[in-house]
């Protein structure tokens, strides 16, 4: 007897396919996209999968399942019209309505070979979903409505539906990420919701040994590739470096350079010294500061150090290296570490922290590599 059909609709580069051959041991049927190019890596990844390109609407369910039934439907519609780092841009209907090709699909099938089994993921700002104004907006007063009505579709095919938020760094992976899971099911059996294994490392849950402490960004950052100064021009990168990096940074991302240098740096709870202007002898020329300095000498070469990730697009923000990242979006400039430095200074037992402002230099950049 054949089995089960799994469906990757939507499925772009693979990223859900890798997680149901992780859980079941077996890659999708079918994955569908209307994007060669996703497809291409998803082929690389997935070879025994059949590969549609094709708009998803144009896709023939009954034709593509060929009488069998289907075991598990696995839906990732386009999230930016969704996203609040949408912004204030107008979101367009159609990529907004993508869900509902889903619901005729389905229902297109009959009743045999409908899924047992749906999931869909997407950004959490898709519970909110619901009429757009005239103006490309989102209608405030009907926020969710159209949300409901989807669900209220699925219910209506006799399946039992549950969403729920889940954020990624709870479950093992060093992102922040959060995301909407909405599982619809028509077998009698029950929904469950997996339970986390990792949390923030500041609670009692971690502290006593359930769960394990959040994985950093720290541990998925390449250190050893080259970091150019945000202050030296393209030529003299290109020249010392042999890369390629745009200089120069645009004011608002030196902003948050200059933000995150005064809170992970000035402000930071363990920054370090290193000396800019000697060779540091035998012991290096880092030093932490919770121990004694090294001599201090007239030309006061001490700068503090910490590293910290900025976000160059989408408003900008910085985090702490040693929390999970922020989602990772496809664009290159998403995310980039920074280390940053500041000239330190000493002062006298007792002595109030100098107000004035230091400068800071060199803040850096690097580059991040996916966690496997």
């Amino acid at each position: 007897m054949a089995r089960d059909l799994i469906i990757d609709s939507f499925a772009g580069g693979g990223g859900a396919s890798e997680g149901i051959r992780a859980a079941i041991g077996r890659d999708p049927d079918y994955a569908l996209n209307h994007d060669a190019k996703a497809l291409a890596m998803h082929r690389i990844n997935h070879p025994g999968t059949i590969h549609i390109e094709e708009d998803v609407w144009n896709v023939d369910a009954v034709g593509l399942c060929a009488g069998r039934p289907v075991g598990l439907l696995w839906m990732s519609p386009d999230c930016k019209h969704f996203s609040k780092a949408k912004g204030g841009k107008p979101r367009e209907k159609a990529i907004r309505g993508l869900a509902w090709v889903g619901v005729r699909w389905v229902k297109s099938l009959p009743k045999a070979q409908r899924p047992r089994l749906v999931c869909l993921e997407n950004v959490e700002e898709f519970a909110d979903w619901g009429p757009v104004l005239d103006d490309g907006k989102p209608c405030p007063v009907q926020r969710g409505a159209t949300f409901r009505s989807f669900v209220a579709a699925w219910q209506a095919m006799g399946y039992v539906v549950e969403h729920r938020e889940l954020r990624a760094c709870d479950y093992g992976a060093p992102t922040i990420r959060k995301r909407l899971f909405l599982i619809a099911r028509r077998d009698g059996k029950p929904i469950v919701w997996p339970e986390p294994t990792h949390g923030d490392p500041k609670t009692e849950a971690v502290r006593a040994g359930r769960l394990l402490p959040w994985r950093t960004a720290a541990e998925i950052i390449d250190w050893s590739l080259p970091c150019p100064s945000i202050f030296d021009t393209e030529e003299q990168i290109r020249a010392a470096w042999g890369i390629r990096a745009k200089r120069p940074l645009a004011d608002a991302t030196m902003a948050r350079i200059a933000k995150g240098t005064m809170r992970y740096v000035v402000n930071a709870v363990r920054p370090f010294l290193v000396q800019v202007n000697h060779g540091g002898g035998t012991g290096g020329r880092a030093h932490e500061v919770g121990k004694p300095a090294p001599t201090l000498t007239g030309g006061r070469g001490e700068a503090l150090v910490t590293p910290f990730v900025s976000y160059a697009q989408q408003g900008g923000a910085n985090r702490d290296i040693a929390d999970p990242l922020h989602t990772t979006t496809s664009s290159p400039a998403s995310s980039s570490p920074a280390t940053a430095s500041a000239p330190a200074r000493s002062r006298a037992p007792g002595q109030s922290r100098s107000r004035r402002r230091s400068s800071c230099r060199p803040a850096t950049r690097a580059a991040w590599r996916p966690s496997t």
